[in-house]
């Protein structure tokens, strides 16, 4: 077969503008973006409507200053700021670590026995628990038996809950991913089973990993109902982790419900500050992982 007709076989084979594939083509491209847009439009509405909302109140003393008075406009909501970091910072020391490593058991050393097939039923079941449920949970266990009482510590605890599902999740699915190739290549030039995981399978993976703890923080920071059971509120700075602390959220439910204009302008600006904080999370996730990728 010579190269004009093969180029023949394949001039035939293309397809027309106007066939009626080439028309289908087209209709299902036209419909996948249209509800891609649709998918979009409430994101950028909520955005947009929040910053035009919560900027008008951003200044230096929203950043600096306690919470005011009801009906003062005075003041800002540094303290719900730093109370959040520190709750949400808590959450991610508990939670990081045993998330990984039950990660790294059930994907690298499990061989998929029972106790893995439980521990991935059990952490699916934990992903759809109602966050009030995190928080209830953590309540009796610390606040009601008067083991630390509200505090960040209750808080961070009960952060913890609700960020495992996803890191256990996302990491195990991101060390399956990485080649079998590269374990058996471990293996040959004389690694244990633990230097493979550590040296090799856990850097291969690791973009992946900081993506799953990155959307797991993000569902943590907004997080309202656990904090409300476990480390209140305070509209004072924070005294250390075993006191009643101010979060964000906690703050944005407060004083979304009063009816002084001077606290619903500081719930809109609570609620920009979120939103920032989990953009920079992200985009912070992002950098590291195109640096590991270099």
């Amino acid at each position: 077969m010579t190269d004009s007709s093969i180029t023949e076989i394949g001039l035939s084979l293309r397809k027309k503008p106007g066939s009626s594939r080439s028309l289908f083509d087209s209709f299902w491209t036209a419909l996948v973006s249209l509800c891609m847009i649709i998918t979009l439009i409430p994101l950028v509405a909520v955005l947009i409507f929040v910053m035009v909302q919560g900027l008008a109140r951003i200044n230096i003393d929203l950043f600096t200053k306690l919470p005011p008075p009801p009906g003062l406009s005075q003041g800002g909501i540094a303290n719900a700021i730093l109370g959040t970091l520190l709750t949400v910072g808590l959450a991610t020391i508990i939670a990081v670590p045993i998330g990984v490593l039950t990660a790294v058991y059930l994907s690298e050393f499990s061989t998929g026995n029972k106790i893995a097939r439980w521990v991935r039923f059990a952490t699916n079941v934990l992903s759809g628990v109602p966050s009030i449920i995190a928080g209830i949970f953590a309540y009796g266990l610390l606040v009601a038996t008067k083991i630390v009482g509200f505090s960040a510590v209750a808080g961070g605890l009960a952060l913890a809950v609700l960020m495992l599902p996803t890191i256990i999740r996302t990491t195990d699915e991101a060390l399956q991913l990485v080649p079998q190739e590269i374990r058996w290549a471990a293996f040959g030039l004389g690694a244990y089973n633990y230097q493979t995981v550590l040296k090799v399978v856990l850097p291969a993976a690791v973009p992946a990993i900081l993506t799953g703890i990155t959307l797991a923080i993000a569902r943590a920071a907004g997080e309202t109902a656990p904090l409300i059971f476990t480390a209140l509120f305070s509209n004072f700075w924070p005294k250390g982790i075993f006191e009643p602390i101010a979060t964000l959220s906690v703050l944005v439910y407060n004083n979304a419900i009063v009816p002084f204009k001077p606290q619903q302008e500081l719930a809109w600006a609570g609620s920009l500050i979120l939103v920032l904080l989990v953009l920079i999370t992200s985009m912070a996730a992002r950098w590291a992982t195109r640096q590991e990728t270099y």
